[in-house]
């Protein structure tokens, strides 16, 4: 929630200097950067509590699939929890091609190509996207509405119902009372300190990131064509550029994807669920099969990108 806060609050402020064209987006992005008072430390907190909470939300899947915190009655809440984490990939790659530079070459022409391969739906779902038959100054537009209201908006309806079912659901996953071991609760005073102290920490954590490593500018894109050798997608979609380079775009850029999304949706449902007295312990017994499907996919990810990063 801090670091959601801190990106709207950033981005509100950048939204007034940036140029949503073609032709004025990469200028504004540099007049943000360097001739606006503190342009460049919003500009940078902006990036990297963006970055830092895609690594947060991914943390804290693996955090509730590692807990056993999916089951009945909190099943829903999980779903709602991953549909957040697509939503945030989604806003981080929208607001990636905002910048309209050379660094973005590969978002804007490998990313949105992999929706022509759909069958059926693909072309006209494309020209939906980027606003037309090819890249050009409508992808710019669409992009933006996407970034700061379409997904924006989205985001704040399923994030406040996942807070929400946070609390109809009994807060925290736990064993029932009658199988708890320690039924002691911290008290309100105790929460408010610890997230307190959280969100101090975390910022001191953004402020010297926001000093010392600006976020990414490159030269403007004065033309969309063929991908260079050297075009990378971001960081969080490396292993998808990765499998790219296997064969079939729609197989291994766009079906395999969404299989392991489907498989991460399928744990609730997977055989041996965790059992009521092992709720919120970490690796429950029960759960194994679940925990193995969640690794199994971390570690695909993480081979494919640590691949898409070596040399070649």
């Amino acid at each position: 929630m801090f670091l959601t806060l801190v990106v709207f609050l950033s981005g509100v402020l950048e939204v007034f200097y940036y140029v949503p064209t073609p032709e004025e987006a990469p200028l504004s992005i540099q007049t943000i950067s360097f001739l606006v008072p503190f342009g460049g430390l919003v500009r940078n907190l902006h990036y990297w509590s963006a970055q830092l909470l895609v690594v947060v939300a991914v943390l804290h899947l693996y955090r509730v699939a590692f807990t056993g915190a999916y089951t009945l009655p909190r099943r829903l809440n999980y779903w709602l929890g991953l549909a957040l984490l697509v939503l945030l990939l989604l806003l981080d790659f929208t607001g990636y091609g905002l910048r309209w530079d050379a660094g973005v070459h590969w978002a804007l022409v490998a990313g949105t190509n992999l929706i022509m391969t759909i069958p059926w739906i693909g072309p006209g779902l494309y020209a939906v996207i980027v606003g037309g038959e090819r890249i050009g100054a409508a992808t710019l537009v669409r992009f933006y509405a996407w970034h700061i209201f379409g997904l924006a908006l989205v985001l704040v309806i399923v994030g406040v119902w996942h807070l929400f079912r946070v609390r109809r659901d009994g807060g925290v996953a736990v064993p029932p009372p009658e199988l708890r071991l320690d039924s002691s609760r911290i008290s309100r005073f105790e929460l408010a300190r610890r997230e307190g102290l959280a969100a101090i920490l975390a910022s001191a954590g953004l402020l010297l990131l926001a000093a010392f490593f600006p976020a990414p500018l490159a030269q403007p894109l004065t033309e969309v064509g063929a991908l260079a050798a050297e075009s990378r997608a971001p960081w969080f979609f490396l292993w998808v550029q990765q499998l790219l380079k296997l064969g079939n775009p729609f197989l291994f850029g766009v079906l395999i994807p969404l299989v392991a999304l489907a498989l991460l949706v399928a744990i609730p449902y997977i055989p041996r669920q965790p059992r009521p007295a092992e709720l919120g312990r970490w690796f429950p017994p029960g759960g194994r099969v679940g925990q193995l499907v969640a690794v199994s996919i971390a570690l695909a990810l993480l081979v494919l990108t640590i691949l898409a990063l070596s040399p070649s």
